[in-house]
């Protein structure tokens, strides 16, 4: 693990995260995409599913509509207009070629400098199991940037060929290299935390919405500022292209 943290880079104007699920970009990342819209950035969200299957209490059909409706009213929170759903199926997203080429068109069509997704490691901090869908979605999204510039592959997908991305950011990395200063956003990475009330009303029965997004978010950036600075930050592994 890098002792002290590096800050992310900022000379660019575009970025795009691509997750799985709505909430996966809350848990922390929102707070940095605030810093940076603040900044004058544009920042897109394009997630693989509507997180039909995360809500046991709730049939599919009516959960999916329910959480694109909480996904968009929290980046409109941290200054994102723009969300893509790509309707693989939750809980069962394959790495592969129909993938690859989705995220591929996805990349084609937003031309961005900063790709950003989750963590695809195969535990959280070494011992909790990582989702299917979060191990799939991150190491095809790592792919996909390579696809998304090559004209030969996927040649049907969305426009021309994008070789624009300077650096791919994983957030949630066990081993993170950068970090973003979200002293101005956390408040409102916090906000669009809790805007995913009823998936973590489900997810933690009994729990205050805001009070479980506040303990999350501010506990894990001040756990950060060891190593930045003393600044609260949301942390990434930083892999140049």
């Amino acid at each position: 693990m890098t002792d002290q943290l590096e800050p992310m880079p900022e000379d660019w104007q575009r970025a795009l995260a691509i997750v799985a699920h709505p909430d996966d970009l809350e848990y922390g990342c929102a707070a940095a995409v605030a810093a940076w819209t603040d900044a004058g950035r544009d920042v897109a969200y394009v997630m693989v599913t509507r997180g039909e299957a995360g809500i046991d209490t709730l049939a599919p059909a009516e959960a999916g509509p329910l959480r694109e409706r909480e996904e968009r009213a929290s980046a409109a929170v941290v200054g994102v207009s723009s969300v893509e759903f790509l309707d693989h199926a939750d809980g069962v997203i394959e790495y592969g070629t129909r993938l690859r080429r989705d995220l591929a068109a996805a990349i084609r069509r937003h031309r961005p400098e900063l790709v950003i997704t989750l963590n695809f490691d195969d535990t959280w901090g070494g011992t909790i199991w990582n989702t299917p869908d979060h191990r799939a979605v991150g190491r095809a999204t790592m792919d996909a940037v390579g696809d998304a510039g090559n004209r030969w592959i996927f040649p049907d997908a969305g426009p021309e060929p994008w070789n624009g991305v300077r650096w791919i950011a994983v957030a949630g990395s066990d081993t993170p290299t950068h970090a973003v200063d979200v002293t101005q956003g956390l408040e409102r990475g916090v906000r669009s935390l809790t805007e995913h009330r009823t998936y973590i009303e489900a997810l933690q029965p009994g729990t205050d919405p805001e009070k479980y997004a506040r303990d999350f978010l501010e506990g894990s950036a001040h756990d950060e500022a060891s190593r930045f600075g003393g600044t609260p930050a949301v942390s990434f592994r930083l892999y140049p292209r």
